[in-house]
């Protein structure tokens, strides 16, 4: 298979005691869609997978899955410190009815092989054997910086479904290296927002990120602006991305990301400790300057490109 498009890796709506509130999981879907998401990351970085117990998990996936009601691919994200338990978590995506499974590799004991990475990858996606599998290589979170080429490689002779990767590095050639593996044969799928346009001119089909959800008539903006050969425009865009990154990231970024989306009126709170929640100036501050830089905060908040 091959995803495409704008993945939006989806936020875990808590209520104010800290608990799942996934009654606001419905209207935020239907919100992504309207704005032309094509595809859900479930219970991944953004959606503070590794702060939530395995049976939050469960829910928030089966929310997402029967508010999605099979529209745009549901991936959900399953890695986890006990491989036997990340097994478990992909049984159940396949059974409440996933379209992919994804996963990070162990962190708190470092991977340091690819042929342990491969081992492990290769037990937890036999969890869901029906389903494609993408490795998360996700490096700065999990201390893993083995070469993606050589997983693949190795990963794509012992794990059936493996598929391809969600790519969220920066590393240009090696992200196009992996693309071009073996004529093509792996999907693999760029994770970094402020890099889209790079990533694009790389030869990338498909993005997963956390702005999508703030943001997505922007990132449409540039794919259409390069698919046209519109380069300027393309680069007026990104670079509109990079100063909305730049903004966000003076705070907590996803604090400041679920400040943003209860601006828009999804009641998804705070985040899990560690991360916590940003105080009401620092939400006012960051209200005034997302405004300052061209966000509106109307029905769905957004950035886009003037006409």
């Amino acid at each position: 298979m091959k995803l495409n498009g704008l993945i939006a890796a989806t936020y875990t709506p808590l209520d104010p005691h800290g608990d799942l509130n996934l009654s606001a999981i419905g209207p935020m879907v239907e919100d992504l869609l309207r704005n032309g998401i094509t595809g859900l990351y479930v219970c991944g970085s953004t959606g503070e997978g590794m702060s939530l117990t395995s049976e939050e998990r469960r829910k928030v996936a089966e929310a997402y899955v029967e508010a999605t009601a099979g529209r745009v691919p549901v991936i959900v994200q399953v890695g986890h410190n006990s491989v036997h338990e990340a097994r478990q978590l992909a049984s159940h995506a396949q059974a409440v009815g996933a379209d992919v499974i994804s996963a990070t590799c162990p962190s708190y004991f470092k991977v340091s092989s690819v042929a342990a990475l491969v081992d492990c990858m290769a037990e937890l996606a036999s969890g869901a054997p029906d389903l494609p599998f993408y490795y998360y290589h996700i490096p700065a979170l999990t201390g893993s910086t083995i070469e993606m080429a050589d997983f693949l490689q190795r990963g794509g002779d012992q794990i059936p479904n493996l598929v391809g990767l969600k790519y969220t590095d920066t590393k240009l050639f090696e992200f196009q290296h992996c693309m071009e593996l073996e004529g093509g044969r792996f999907d693999v799928v760029w994770g970094c927002d402020e890099m889209l346009l790079g990533a694009l001119a790389t030869g990338a089909r498909a993005g997963i990120g956390s702005t999508y959800n703030i943001a997505a008539p922007l990132y449409l903006q540039i794919m259409a602006a390069f698919e046209a050969g519109d380069f300027a425009q393309a680069r007026k865009g990104q670079s509109l991305s990079i100063e909305m990154i730049r903004t966000i990231g003076r705070y907590p970024f996803h604090p400041a990301m679920k400040a943003i989306l209860e601006m828009q009126g999804f009641h998804v709170g705070g985040c899990r400790l560690p991360q916590g929640r940003l105080s009401p100036s620092q939400s006012d501050s960051l209200r005034s300057e997302l405004s300052a830089i061209g966000m509106d905060f109307g029905h769905a908040a957004s950035l886009s490109l003037n006409p």
